[in-house]
């Protein structure tokens, strides 16, 4: 006998018409896709959704629909003025970084390099 609770959805199948349906009502109302408004619209949280994606039988359905929500995101970066609200979605919930390289080479020519080797040789 399984413990826990029963599994609201059935099927990768059930939660795939769902969410068309919830992604059709954003085209048609203009408005974003997100996850949360993806759990709403499957009448659950994202936490659920998350934990379905843990699955290994619903885990490839949730990866499509993330990605399906994060490439809007991404998307949004080129058609938006402000974007930073995008960019936060994008940081907190697919990992998405800033990342600045530093180089921190010193490039020091035959003389200053001769003086070097000649100034840790006094010591």
């Amino acid at each position: 006998m399984a413990a826990g609770r029963p599994l609201k959805f059935k099927s990768t199948e059930q939660i795939e018409k769902l969410a068309e349906e919830y992604f059709k009502e954003c085209d048609e109302k203009g408005k974003p896709y997100t996850m949360t408004g993806l759990a709403i619209a499957l009448d659950t949280d994202r936490q659920t959704l998350v934990n379905y994606g843990n699955k290994e039988e619903y885990f490839d359905t949730i990866k499509r629909i993330k990605i399906k929500v994060e490439n809007y995101a991404e998307n949004c970066l080129f058609e938006n003025k402000n974007t930073a609200g995008v960019i936060f979605n994008l940081k907190n919930n697919y990992g998405w970084v800033d990342k600045q390289e530093v180089d921190t080479k010193v490039n020091l020519s035959y003389e200053d390099k001769l003086k070097q080797v000649e100034d840790e040789n006094e010591y």
